[in-house]
């Protein structure tokens, strides 16, 4: 029964090493999940194949599958599994029966359901290397099991099933890794309680495969060529897909708490992303540097708004859940099953470049690819049958990172022939034979410089031979995978109730799931059929703006998307009658949260806004130095003044941050501020004013029970806010109500207690300063999205 009577002692064609002479230790790994869908598929091949390949490296091993199951039935699933292991077509049969022979011999099955079987699986490991004679080099555990039973099996390992000092651990954890940002926060913090960082190998099997794994690499070895084009200034768009042809069928418990945003994009797709927009390190090997390199990438991504993406639902999908989740006939999905979401970077060398993403399932055909298109500035008068198709600079000129079935049915990397001849490693990558019918994009196979695998590796392969070999840059780390969900949270809380549009699947589809670029938002290109609407899934683009009064002044109202959308292009009419009237626009804006998605608005939507023209000041400061997170000026500066010219004298931040100090009354920042505006705004009477208003009434920063800067004769004040940083300076509410117009923005259920109460109760400034806004000779217009006034 000891497991030192199945290792391997002999080879076929030579004798292995003895058990005692094997010079680099023995290697434990545990399977735990050993009889699952995934183990079935992927993960008993690639241990087989790490095996292969290093059975004569100078480790020993052994495998331990483990799973919830009592030992006879673990051991009967888990060897079914085993029997249907091969050898890749190169292996020669004889040598894959010996190797296979003693794989199985060296596979053993273990039941993991309690403490006690973690101290008896470890005293099995301890026995063994005793009897054996064996120095221990390191344990590998591996979970293919569900996220919520990570933390109950590390804590397991960390107490009963650590290897001794002197060998390593390592922990192979698969995706998903939480549901949005806190869920992956909680997931990491749970984890780093048990593992040290660089104990855990977080796993997305994309990493692994080879045509993804090369475009750092392809980017290194071809910097010559690929500097000067590698920007703006040369590339037109970049798509990153994967598509399926398979449904969700069988899987709908996964995919309704998942979808298709964070089954791929969250992960496979937006790692592609990050390996394209990154600086590149000076050493792509070092796990460090590309993880440093791959966050200021992150830093560097503009947000997703709603409006960043359009989705899909493949009709089968509502009935398959209802049967499979015991869900009501009336029940409806939200869930979408295809996704496009239009992504753009702010760094200087993309900056303007759609990154287009786009996945789906039940589509008219698998594959997978990475394609940047390059822009063409050529004219070529020659008839195109006259061209020479290797050098014609009208032809396509683009970049293509194959990463598997379709057309090609191989991973391959595909250069235009009129870009340049890539650099390509000979050991691991062979130029294609070329395939004449065949046309990839549009363009003969011809066109392209195309190189596929010298071995083609399973994916899984690939990444268990990197955890053994401990190369970490194959796998997320604890940083990038909290970079990439703070990324995407957002756009998934916006759409989390959005509607869907339904595809019949298949080639069907036809056109119904195409869509286009519209204003830096995606829109589909075609109206939805008819027969697809459901009539019962009214949405909240289904109703219009209304207009009302709210406080004896006029109000808009609209869902939180249409009224912003109204509110930019109000501010914009108003700032070009001004700037035709007086030749100038002063505009105060507000701080805080509510103001940014109209920002970001203005910033993509509104390019005949008279920004030259344009004076920005701000309404109120937190008293921070401007770089800081908290600073308004720079949440203005990040969402607004970088993507728009304003010309850099308009712009006239509040001067908290004086003589090396915040807010000091003897520097006198507020008189500084007052003196500014009386010197450039008429009458010292905006012609707009952004505001907003707290939970408790407060509006720029002006708070309850407060009389600073609610009357008197001061313009700018320094007050105190109850919630921190404490100090802020605001304009006053006498200021305010010199404007000549007053815009008041609201948005949120939060918001709606308080325009309840504001509703009901009279000029009262020093109970609620927002009830004081009055302009003394313009006017007042609330904008007010449904959710806050009505609940």
């Amino acid at each position: 029964k000891m497991l030192g009577r199945v290792l391997c002692t002999v080879l076929f064609m030579g004798a292995l090493p003895s058990l005692a002479e094997a010079s680099q230790g023995h290697i434990s790994v545990i399977l735990v999940g050993a009889t699952g869908d995934l183990a079935n598929k992927y993960l008993w091949q690639g241990l087989f194949q790490l095996y292969m390949d290093q059975v004569s490296s100078g480790h020993s091993f052994t495998f331990h599958g483990a799973a919830l199951a009592a030992l006879e039935q673990g051991q009967r699933l888990m060897f079914d599994i085993l029997k249907k292991l091969a050898c890749p077509p190169d292996e020669s049969p004889n040598r894959c029966a010996v190797l296979k022979d003693q794989f199985l011999k060296l596979c053993q099955y273990h039941q993991l359901k309690t403490a006690e079987n973690y101290t008896v699986l470890n005293r099995a490991i301890e026995r063994l290397l005793r009897q054996e004679g064996l120095k221990e080099a390191g344990r590998i555990f591996y979970f293919s099991v569900a996220p919520f039973a990570y933390t109950e099996i590390a804590r397991h390992i960390n107490s009963s099933c650590r290897p001794p000092p002197g060998a390593w651990l390592r922990v192979v954890l698969e995706k998903p890794f939480g549901h949005d940002l806190k869920s992956a926060q909680q997931l990491a913090a749970e984890l780093t309680s048990f593992f040290r960082e660089e104990e855990m190998y977080r796993v997305d099997h994309y990493l692994g495969k080879q045509a993804i794994a090369h475009i750092l690499p392809f980017r290194d070895q071809n910097r010559e060529f690929l500097d000067p084009i590698w920007n703006q200034h040369h590339v037109e768009r970049v798509e990153i897909v994967l598509k399926e042809t398979v449904d969700a069928k069988g899987r709908t418990s996964f995919y309704e708490q998942y979808g298709v945003i964070r089954d791929v994009m969250q992960n496979h797709l937006t790692e592609a992303l990050m390996f394209l927009t990154m600086e590149l390190p000076t050493n792509v090997s070092r796990a460090e540097e590309v993880l440093q390199c791959k966050l200021q990438a992150f830093q560097s991504l503009r947000g997703l708004e709603k409006n960043s993406a359009v989705l899909g639902q493949y009709q089968a999908y509502a009935s398959q859940v209802q049967e499979e989740l015991q869900k009501a006939q009336d029940y409806i999905s939200t869930t979408p099953t295809f996704a496009g979401v239009l992504i753009h970077s702010d760094s200087l060398r993309w900056e303007g470049v759609p990154f287009l993403l786009t996945s789906g399932k039940a589509l008219d055909e698998r594959v997978g690819y990475v394609r940047v298109l390059f822009k063409n500035r050529a004219y070529c008068t020659q008839r195109e049958t006259l061209r020479d198709a290797g050098h014609s600079q009208c032809k396509a000129k683009q970049i293509i990172f194959y990463i598997g079935h379709g057309a090609l049915n191989t991973p391959a990397v595909l250069v235009s022939r009129n870009l340049f001849k890539p650099v390509m490693p000979e050991d691991s990558w062979r130029e294609a034979v070329s395939q004449p019918d065949l046309h990839i994009f549009g363009q003969a196979l011809s066109d392209y410089y195309v190189y596929t695998p010298v071995k083609e590796r399973d994916a899984y392969s690939v990444l268990i031979s990197n955890i053994y070999h401990g190369r970490k840059d194959f796998f997320i780390t604890s940083e990038s995978l909290l970079a990439s969900w703070g990324f995407w949270t957002p756009l998934l809380d916006s759409i989390s109730h959005q509607s869907v549009r339904l595809y019949p699947g298949g080639a069907e589809n036809q056109h119904l799931l195409d869509f286009e670029m519209v204003s830096g938002e995606l829109a589909f290109t075609l109206a939805e059929p008819v027969e697809l609407l459901n009539p019962s899934r009214l949405m909240p683009s289904d109703y219009r703006t209304i207009q009302s009064k709210f406080r004896q002044s006029p109000l808009v109202s609209a869902w939180s998307e249409d009224l912003i959308s109204q509110l930019a292009s109000d501010i914009e009419k108003t700032a070009s009658r001004t700037v035709a009237r007086s030749g100038q626009f002063h505009l105060a804006l507000s701080g805080g949260s509510s103001p940014v998605v109209l920002f970001q608005r203005l910033a993509r939507h509104h390019y005949a806004f008279p920004w030259k023209h344009t004076h920005i000041w701000l309404v109120d400061e937190r008293c921070v130095p401007l770089s800081d997170t908290e600073s308004n000026f720079f949440s203005l500066h990040n969402h607004l003044l970088q993507s728009v010219r304003v010309p850099y004298f308009n712009v006239h931040p509040m001067p908290v941050h004086l003589n090396q100090r915040l807010c000091v009354e003897e520097d006198r920042g507020t008189e500084l501020y007052a003196k500014e505006i009386t010197a450039l705004v008429a009458n010292a009477s905006f012609d707009l004013v952004l505001l907003g208003v707290g939970t408790d009434g407060h509006t720029a920063s002006l708070f309850p029970q407060s009389e600073n800067g609610l009357k008197g004769s001061q313009s700018v004040v320094l007050t105190e806010s109850p919630v921190k940083p404490h100090q802020r300076m605001s304009l006053s509410l006498p200021l305010i109500n010199k404007a000549r117009q007053v815009f008041i923005l609201v948005l949120g259920k939060g918001k709606h207690d308080i325009t309840t109460l504001l509703s009901r109760v009279g000029h009262e400034p020093r109970k609620w300063p927002v009830s004081g806004v009055s302009p003394s000779s313009g006017q007042l217009v609330w904008y007010m999205d449904y959710e806050a006034l009505l609940g």
